[in-house]
C-alpha cells in the first residue's frame, strides 16, 4: 500500500509541474491561425530569397535586350620615333575613331524575350513557395492543436479515473471491493501519464518546426486558441478542382514560361548562324607641314561581319542543344501536371474520409460510449458491474475522443493542402 500512496505522490508533483508550464504559456496571446499565415509570408527568409531573386532576374531582360557598349579609340598614327613631331612626316596623324557591335536584326528581342520568360517564372516559384509555407504552417498549426486537444482528454481521464480510484478505494475499506481494482486503476494512471509525456515532448517537436517556419527561436512557445469553428464545409469535385489548378497554380505557369524561354532560346540559337555587324568610323587629323603645305584631315567608314565558317561544331549544336531543352521543359510540365492531378485526389480523399469519421463519431459512437461510461459507473457502485469492464469503458472513451479530435485534424489539414495544390482558397460550393 505504501507503493501505491507513493506513486499517487508522483502523479500530483508531475501533474502540478505541468499545470504551473501551462499557466505560463497562458499569459501569452493565442497564436491563431490568421496569425501564423500573415507571419510566414512577411518573416521567411527561405521565401524572402526567392522574392529578391526574383526581383534580381527582372533587371536582367532590359540588359539582354540592349546593344553592346559602343569602343571608343584614340590613336596616333606614322609617329616618328625620333622627333614625335606630328608635323615632320607626312602620313603623321592624331586619330579618334569610334565603332559599335549590331547584332542581326532579331537577335536582341530574342534574348530579352527569354530572359523575361525566366523573370516571370522566377516569380511564380515564389508564388509556388508562399502557397507551400502556407500549407506547411496550417498543417504544423492543426498538429499543436490536436495535441493540446489530446492533453485535455488526458488530463480529464485522469481526473475521472482518479474518481474511479476513490470509489473502488472507498469499497475496499468497507470490505466490498478489492485491492486489485485499486491496484488497476493506478496502473493506468500511470499510463495516461506517460501518454502526457509522450505528447508533450511531440508538442515541443511540433512547435519547433513552426518556430523555424516563422523565423524565431525554436524554443518561443506557442498558446494556441482553445476553440474553434467545428465546421467543415462541402468542396468542389475533383474535376472541377482540376481546371482551377490548371490556371491558378504557380507551378504549372511557371513551367510554361518555361517552355516559352526554352523555345525562345532555340529561336535565338537558330538566328546564331546569321553574322553581326560591326560599324566603325575613324577621323584622323593632320597638322600642316613645317614648310606651309596644307594636309587634309582624314575620314575612315567601315563595316565588319563574322562569318560562321564553324556552324557544324559550334552553332548547329546549339540548336540541338536547345531543342533538347525544350523538349525537357515539355517533359517536366507533363510531369507536373499528372503530379498535381493526383495530389488534388490524394487530399480530397483525405478530406472526405477524414469528414465522415469525425460526423461518425460526433454523432454517434462517442455519445454512446459515454453513455455506456456512466451506466458501468452506475453499476459498479451497486456492485453490478466489475471494475475491469468499467476502466476498459472509459479507455475505449479517452481513445473515441481522441480519434475524434484527429479526425477533425486531419481534414483541416487536407483542407490546407488541397488550396496549396490547387493554387487557391476557393474550392468551396
Amino acid at each position: 500500500m505504501s507503493s501505491v500512496l507513493q506513486l499517487m505522490s508522483y502523479l500530483r508533483i508531475a501533474a502540478l509541474l505541468l499545470a504551473c508550464s501551462v499557466a505560463v504559456a497562458a499569459e501569452q496571446p493565442p497564436l491563431t491561425l490568421e496569425a501564423v499565415t500573415q507571419k510566414v509570408t512577411q518573416d521567411n527568409p527561405n521565401l524572402a530569397q526567392m522574392l529578391v531573386r526574383a526581383k534580381a532576374m527582372a533587371a536582367i531582360p532590359s540588359q539582354e535586350g540592349s546593344l553592346p557598349d559602343p569602343q571608343i579609340s584614340f590613336n596616333a598614327m606614322s609617329l616618328p620615333v625620333d622627333s614625335f613631331n606630328t608635323r615632320q612626316e607626312d602620313m603623321t596623324q592624331l586619330g579618334f575613331g569610334l565603332s559599335q557591335a549590331i547584332p542581326f536584326p532579331g537577335k536582341l528581342a530574342l534574348r530579352e524575350q527569354a530572359a523575361n520568360y525566366e523573370a516571370e517564372a522566377a516569380t511564380l516559384n515564389a508564388d509556388e513557395l508562399r502557397l507551400v509555407l502556407l500549407s506547411d504552417v496550417k498543417t504544423l498549426w492543426w498538429q499543436i492543436f490536436y495535441l493540446d486537444r489530446s492533453l485535455e482528454i488526458v488530463d480529464n481521464n485522469h481526473s475521472l479515473l482518479q474518481q474511479f480510484v476513490d470509489i473502488a478505494r472507498s469499497k475496499y475499506e468497507v470490505g466490498e471491493g478489492l485491492q486489485q481494482d485499486v491496484l488497476l486503476a493506478q496502473l493506468e494512471l500511470s499510463k495516461l501519464l506517460d501518454q502526457k509525456i509522450s505528447l508533450t515532448g511531440m508538442r515541443r517537436g511540433t512547435v519547433a518546426k513552426l518556430n523555424a517556419l516563422l523565423n524565431q527561436p525554436a524554443n518561443t512557445m506557442a498558446q494556441l486558441p482553445g476553440k474553434v469553428a467545428l465546421q467543415l464545409p462541402e468542396i468542389r469535385p475533383e474535376d472541377r478542382l482540376y481546371q482551377q489548378a490548371e490556371t491558378s497554380r504557380p507551378l504549372l505557369e511557371s513551367g510554361r514560361q518555361g517552355i516559352n524561354g526554352a523555345q525562345s532560346k532555340l529561336d535565338l540559337a537558330k538566328k546564331d548562324v546569321l553574322p553581326d555587324f560591326n560599324v566603325e568610323a575613324a577621323y584622323g587629323a593632320r597638322n600642316n607641314m613645317p614648310n606651309g603645305t596644307r594636309r587634309s584631315d582624314l575620314l575612315s567608314l567601315g563595316v565588319s561581319i563574322n562569318v560562321p565558317i564553324f556552324a557544324g561544331s559550334k552553332q548547329n549544336k546549339m540548336i540541338d542543344q536547345r531543342s533538347s531543352e525544350l523538349m525537357q521543359q515539355r517533359y517536366a510540365l507533363q510531369d507536373q501536371w499528372n503530379s498535381v492531378r493526383s495530389q488534388i485526389t490524394q487530399s480530397h480523399s483525405d478530406y472526405q474520409r477524414a469528414k465522415q469519421q469525425f460526423v461518425l463519431f460526433d454523432t454517434g459512437i462517442i455519445p454512446q460510449a459515454r453513455q455506456t461510461v456512466a451506466s458501468m459507473l452506475a453499476g459498479y457502485q451497486v456492485n453490478k458491474v466489475d471494475f475491469l469492464n468499467l476502466v476498459r469503458s472509459q479507455i475505449t472513451l479517452f481513445e473515441y475522443e481522441t480519434q475524434y479530435w484527429k479526425a477533425f485534424t486531419e481534414a483541416q489539414q487536407a483542407l490546407a493542402q488541397l488550396c496549396a495544390n490547387v493554387g487557391e482558397d476557393n474550392i468551396y460550393e
